[in-house]
């Protein structure tokens, strides 16, 4: 097995540690199913506009979800499948027995 560069390596740590939030995870699964705006995630999580707001800025800032506006509200969506496929490999490797 080829080893990573130092650059990948702590690009993959700086990933990995996105998925160490709580609410990002609930806001991640939320998101699997269709795109929603930031008040719907808000009530869907238990959290307020503001904190949902500061998280989505991060996983935006990670390319794991995109957004595009209609009018004055903006929707969320994951970027692409490789985010739900990361999130699905996480839940079905601790859901392992």
């Amino acid at each position: 097995m080829k080893l990573l560069d130092e650059d990948t390596t702590i690009d993959m740590a700086e990933l990995f540690k996105i998925f160490g939030d709580s609410t990002r995870i609930k806001i991640i699964n939320i998101l699997l199913d269709k795109e929603l705006c930031v008040c719907e995630i808000a009530d869907l999580v238990s959290a307020t506009q503001s904190a949902v707001s500061h998280q989505l800025r991060i996983l935006k800032q990670a390319k794991l979800v995109k957004y595009r506006k209609e009018g004055a509200c903006i929707y969320y969506s994951l970027s692409d499948d490789h985010v739900r496929k990361i999130f699905e490999l996480g839940c079905e490797h601790i859901n392992e027995k």
